[in-house]
């Protein structure tokens, strides 16, 4: 349960009023039920969960940016530029 890890009982709560697609809270609604959850809680840990993803693929840019600039093979520092090309365009 990643709400009850990334929340500190010490740490504040703030109050956020979020319009969501019909599609979307339908979804949220749903996972909600099967998780025997709130809606709120599935909001807050999607959320967390796509923060540390984020967080995640900065942390992979930044590592095949450093790959590309150590790299002294034009093969490998062809498929690096690609990859982060991918990364950065999403092509």
């Amino acid at each position: 349960m990643m709400y009850a890890e990334s929340m500190s009982i010490a740490e504040k709560t703030v109050r956020q009023s979020v319009s969501l697609p019909a599609h979307v809270a339908r979804r949220v609604k749903s996972l909600a039920k099967t998780g025997s959850t709130s809606a709120n809680r599935v909001i807050v840990d999607l959320i967390v969960s796509g923060i540390e993803a984020r967080e995640q693929e900065k942390k992979r840019f930044f590592e095949l940016a450093d790959r590309l600039a150590r790299s002294g093979n034009a093969q490998e520092q062809e498929r690096l530029k690609a990859e982060l090309a991918r990364m950065t365009f999403g092509e």
